[in-house]
This record gives structure tokens, C-alpha cells and sequence, in this order.
């Protein structure tokens, strides 16, 4: 089992309204530029303190700007019993180039 998905899998994950749950580990500033819909925002900075807002039973996928912290966060996630946790490689940079052009990158 791999620990990440693709933007082309989690589209494909999104487009069969599999019950996933989107992580945002952004920045507030970031998630004011752009964002995935129904996602759930939890800065890195307070992943720890805020875990409880999460369900250990979920399919997570965590994503930041680039893949770097998400990766971190779901590692961490992992550590803790979360046996569903998936990074989004490349982060929604990625996912801006190849599932949503639309999308504002920065």
C-alpha cells in the first residue's frame, strides 16, 4: 500500500464520492488563495492539538501547497493508530497543473 495518491487518483477517489476526507494543513493565508471544496482545515502547527477532529476509522488525505508538510502530517497521523492516511503528491500545486487549470497557484 502506497502512501500517497496522485491528483488523477484522488479526482477519480472524488468523482465515485468515495467518503474521504480532505486535510488542509495550509496556512490560513493559503487557504485563502485557493482550496479543495468540503475540506477540513487544520494548520500543521496545531495537527497535535487538534487530532480529536479527526476519525482514526477515516480514509484521510492530507495535502498542503507542495506534498512537503502534508507528507510530515500524515507520518505523523500514522503514528498515532490513523490506519487510512494518504499524502496528496505534489500537493495542490500539482493538482492545479493537472486535474484543475483554473486553480489559482502561487
Amino acid at each position: 500500500m502506497t502512501n500517497e495518491l496522485t491528483p488523477a487518483e484522488l479526482k477519480a477517489r472524488l468523482d465515485e464520492r468515495a467518503p474521504v476526507v480532505l486535510l488542509d494543513v495550509r496556512q490560513d493565508w493559503e487557504t485563502k488563495l485557493c482550496r479543495l471544496a468540503n475540506a477540513v482545515h487544520i494548520p500543521i502547527e496545531e495537527i497535535e492539538h487538534r487530532t480529536d477532529e479527526l476519525n482514526s476509522a477515516d480514509e484521510i488525505v492530507v495535502y498542503c501547497h507542495q506534498g512537503v508538510r502534508s507528507a510530515a502530517v500524515a507520518e505523523y497521523l500514522r503514528s498515532l493508530g490513523f490506519g487510512n492516511v494518504k499524502n496528496l503528491a505534489g500537493g495542490l500545486d500539482a493538482w492545479a497543473r493537472s486535474i484543475d487549470p483554473s486553480m489559482r497557484r502561487y
